[in-house]
């Protein structure tokens, strides 16, 4: 058992003193089986959110009106929630209402894959009614139940699927397979947000380039924002070795397949509700690797590009052309710059209207611009005394006021 469930052990124990029923349950009894790190420990029990106050005394009401409380304990948050049951989904996303019960195997009905519908009581004794871990085994996602009831319910899992295709590298059993190809509809009643964090986890994935041409053979794409009629694109990112990339490389990426300028991209970002940081970040990757497409990096490229995107930029470029990245030159190219940004300049605009003796203007970004350069190309130190000195000789070399 591995180390965030021993942790957890103590709380399945004070339930059980109480009376009740406690397990561990979804995710992390699948993860653990599967030899992945745990992220999160999730526990269901019989207890209703009520009684687990009584048990425990510092909790918090997370989604208390679905059973879920939080609780805290040794500084560490439990999400517990109490058996359920629920009644149909009225807008494929979540249930009218829900009805506490007394019965694991009730609660583990409603979940939505095999093999996230076991759990695991504290000594490690897997409970497994639907055979999740035949599932495993098989390295196989399948519903419980009715594939087309479980999408029917919660449209997302539709997108949950795909997902676990590129984070696993399993593959849908026919029968849901069939299912989420004929009601990939519904995810338009999904809010935009929940889709999103779907396709970045399913991008993520280690086995994007198994999940995207499933994503296309049943068609799920034209259900995602801006991508109807994008299945080149997505085929082209699929072929890609795009192994450790961050999910803003990924997303530039697609951009550059989707042949968008800057302001076609930001139409593009805005539909996935992403925030403004990262649409910026992405399209800034996608700027300079149009300008890795055609040129080399020197100090004035990697300066204005900055660092992680001068290296986002190389991985995509490398991605497209073939090769390997070289990342530890450009990270010393980079490193020995005079200057990393003007913030580090030692003049500024007041200094150059004191110099000058004159008033406030276009020209003094110009001229800012013109000092990043010097400095750069190691014509002049990065210093008060000398910047303004190469500044007047430049000035009385050309003749200017």
């Amino acid at each position: 058992m591995q180390l965030p469930f021993l942790k957890a052990v103590p709380l399945l124990e004070a339930i059980e003193t109480a009376g009740f029923e406690a397990y561990f349950v979804g995710g992390s009894v699948r993860d653990s089986l599967l030899n992945r790190k745990i992220a999160d420990v999730d526990i269901a029990t019989s207890a209703l959110p009520a009684e687990l106050k009584k048990i425990f005394p510092r909790t918090v009401d997370l989604g208390i009106e679905h059973g879920t409380i939080l609780v805290l304990y040794n500084g560490v948050p439990y999400e517990i929630t109490t058996f359920r049951t629920e009644s149909q989904y009225t807008d494929h996303r979540r249930p009218d209402n829900v009805e506490f019960i007394r019965s694991l195997n009730e609660d583990l009905k409603r979940r939505d894959f095999t093999m996230n519908a076991m759990a695991m009581d504290k000594t490690g004794n897997i409970i497994d009614p639907f055979h999740g871990t035949v599932s495993i085994s098989d390295q196989q996602i399948k519903t419980v139940g009715k594939a087309s009831d479980r999408f029917g319910e919660d449209a997302l899992r539709i997108m949950r699927a795909l997902r676990f295709v590129s984070q696993l590298g399993f593959s849908i059993e026919h029968g849901t397979f069939a299912a989420l190809k004929k009601q990939g509809h519904l995810l338009e009643s999904i809010a935009v947000e929940r889709r999103t964090a779907e396709f970045e986890k399913l991008l993520a994935g280690k086995y994007v380039s198994k999940a995207l041409p499933l994503l296309l053979e049943a068609g799920i794409h034209s259900y995602l924002p801006g991508l109807a009629g994008k299945k080149k694109c997505l085929s082209d990112l699929a072929r890609c070795g795009t192994a450790g990339f961050t999910i803003e490389e990924m997303w530039s990426l697609l951009l550059y397949f989707m042949n968008l300028n800057d302001q076609e991209a930001e139409d593009f970002l805005r539909k996935w509700k992403l925030p403004v940081k990262k649409m910026k970040h992405c399209i800034h990757i996608l700027k300079w690797l149009d300008f890795r497409l055609g040129d080399n990096w020197d100090a004035e490229s990697a300066y204005h590009s900055g660092k992680s995107v001068m290296l986002s930029a190389e991985r995509i470029f490398h991605c497209l052309a073939g090769g390997e990245a070289v990342l530890d030159k450009l990270e010393a190219l980079f490193d020995s710059l005079p200057i990393k940004n003007s913030s580090e300049l030692d003049v500024n605009g007041n200094d150059l209207i004191s110099w000058f003796d004159r008033k406030p203007g276009p020209w003094i970004k110009e001229a800012v611009s013109d000092i990043e350069k010097a400095v750069l190309l190691g014509k002049v130190r990065n210093t008060k005394a000398e910047i303004k000195e190469w500044l007047l000789k430049c000035n009385q070399s050309s003749g200017k006021d």
